[in-house]
C-alpha cells in the first residue's frame, strides 16, 4: 500500500493550474506502454474505448468486471500512476468501488454523475455523498485516492436545458469539491464556459481536449489543471486500420 500511496500523492500533486497534467488515454496493456514510453508520467484509461476493445458500447454496458480486468493489466505494466475511468461506479457501494481500485492497482479514477440505468444525472448531493464515502475509504485502506469528479451537465443526455449548464455545473462542481474530490471535470464544455467553470469553481479542473480543435496552449491560459483525451487516439487508431484494411482489399482487384 505504501508505493500505491506515494503514486497518489504524486499524482495529486501533478494538477496544476495552467500546466495542466496531459493524459493521453489508454486502453490495452500496449497502448499504456506506448504512453509511459512517450515520457508521460501518468496513465488514464477510458472507458468509451475499452467497452469497445471488449465489443461493448459505453455507460456502463460492459461487465464491471471485465472492465476492471483490463484496468489491472494496464497498471500491472507500467511503473507510473494509474488513473482509471470507473464510470458511475457500477452500481458498487462507493467502499467497493475504492477497494476494488486499489485492488488493481489504481490511485485515481474517474466518477461521473450520470444514471446509466434511470436516465439524466444522479442528485447531486446523493453523487456528493457517494464522493464524501469515497475519500473515506481510501483513507481506511491507505491509498488517498485521486477523485476526478465528472460532472455531465453539458452531454445531450443530461435533461440539464442549456441556459441552465453553466450554472448546474457550477453547483455540482463545487458540491463535489467540498465532499472530497480532488478535481472536477466538466466534460463537453469548452470556451466561455470551461473558463468561468475555471474562474467560479475552487478547484482543479480537467477539461476534455478534441484533436482537432485548440491547443494545449489554449488550455493553459484558461487555467485548466488536466486535460485528456477520453477514446480519441483509440478511435484514431481503429480508423487507421480500417483505412489500411480497405487499402488492402482494394489492391486484390
Amino acid at each position: 500500500m505504501t508505493d500505491l500511496a506515494h503514486q497518489a500523492q504524486l499524482l495529486r500533486a501533478l494538477h496544476t493550474a495552467g500546466e495542466p497534467l496531459v493524459l493521453p488515454n489508454a486502453w490495452d496493456a500496449t497502448s499504456a506502454r506506448a504512453v509511459v514510453d512517450a515520457g508521460f508520467p501518468v496513465v488514464a484509461t477510458a472507458s468509451n474505448a475499452i467497452a469497445a476493445v471488449l465489443g461493448y458500447p459505453d455507460g456502463e454496458q460492459a461487465p464491471a468486471a471485465e472492465m476492471f480486468y483490463l484496468a489491472q493489466r494496464i497498471a500491472s505494466v507500467v511503473d507510473v500512476p494509474v488513473t482509471v475511468d470507473a464510470e458511475a461506479g457500477y452500481g458498487l457501494p462507493a467502499d467497493a468501488l475504492v477497494e476494488k481500485l486499489v485492488e488493481i492497482g489504481a490511485v485515481g479514477c474517474n466518477i461521473e454523475d450520470s444514471d446509466h440505468r434511470g436516465g439524466g444525472l444522479v442528485a447531486a448531493e446523493e453523487r456528493a455523498r457517494y464522493i464524501e464515502q469515497m475519500r473515506a475509504a481510501g483513507e481506511r485502506v491507505g491509498v488517498p485516492l485521486v477523485i476526478n469528479a465528472r460532472v455531465d451537465t453539458y452531454l445531450g443526455t443530461s435533461q440539464v436545458p442549456a441556459e441552465d449548464r453553466r450554472s448546474e455545473t457550477v453547483r455540482r462542481g463545487r458540491l463535489y469539491r467540498s465532499a472530497g474530490a480532488d478535481c472536477v471535470f466538466p466534460i463537453a464544455a469548452h470556451g466561455d464556459d470551461l473558463r468561468a467553470i475555471v474562474e467560479q469553481v475552487d478547484a482543479p479542473i480537467n477539461s476534455g481536449f478534441r484533436l482537432d480543435h485548440g491547443s494545449l496552449a489554449d488550455m493553459r491560459s484558461i487555467g485548466v489543471a488536466r486535460v485528456s483525451f477520453g477514446p480519441q487516439l483509440y478511435f484514431r487508431a481503429q480508423d487507421t486500420m480500417r483505412e489500411t484494411l480497405r487499402r488492402l482489399l482494394s489492391s486484390k482487384d
